[in-house]
């Protein structure tokens, strides 16, 4: 990446990221603002919804990784990307590919307990490949 490039994906990076208990296991949770949190709960709240997850992993080869998530809900023709700078969220994709989970919740939830809403991956071995990469990038 050239330092515009660089400069401009840490502009479009997704910062509000955190980690919450969840029975014991650190779930890796993604904080969406408000409206749109409850613009996609409107849509999906009551259905049966399948989650399509896409992590699409950019890097420099100088230590920059950044991870795109695409989250394709089957209901609703919902897509919803989030770009995540993994230098600043190692704690992030350890905790996804540990769980195989991933909660979106609002701003104004209390993670873990109210307006969460949990995604299992159903293939684990995605995210544990990911921080792989991420790991690998991260140290060049």
């Amino acid at each position: 990446m050239v330092n515009n490039e660089l400069e401009e994906l840490l502009l479009q990076r997704h910062k509000d990221v955190t980690l919450f208990d969840f029975e014991g296991k650190q779930v890796p949770c993604i904080i969406v603002p408000g409206k749109q949190f409850d613009d996609v709960m409107k849509v999906i709240a009551g259905k049966p919804v399948s989650v399509e997850t896409n992590l699409n992993i950019l890097q420099d080869g100088l230590g920059h990784v950044f991870v795109r998530i695409t989250l394709q809900f089957s209901y609703g023709n919902i897509e919803e990307k989030f770009l995540i700078y993994a230098n600043e969220a190692v704690d992030f994709f350890e905790a996804l590919a540990e769980t195989a989970l991933l909660a979106l919740s609002s701003p104004s939830s209390q993670y873990g307990s109210s307006n969460v809403f949990m995604i299992q991956l159903p293939k684990p071995e995605r995210a544990q490949n990911a921080l792989e990469i991420i790991r690998k990038g991260l140290h060049k």
